[in-house]
């Protein structure tokens, strides 16, 4: 998960406002496994972090 969300971070962060840095910070605590199934769309996310993860899903498609 370290290398998915740091090359997310790297592409995306100086775009996002505050809300979604403090959201993506607060992510960031999650269990990586949690993440992984996430992002790859095993298991769905809390909906806390829905529109997030599925920035960082299309992001991950994209590259």
């Amino acid at each position: 998960m370290d290398l998915i969300l740091t090359a997310f971070a790297d592409a995306e962060l100086a775009g996002m406002n505050d809300a979604t840095i403090n959201q993506y910070d607060a992510l960031l605590n999650e269990n990586d496994h949690d993440l992984y199934q996430w992002v790859t769309g095993q298991t769905a996310p809390p909906a806390r972090f829905q529109s997030l993860i599925n920035h960082i899903s299309q992001a991950l498609q994209n590259n």
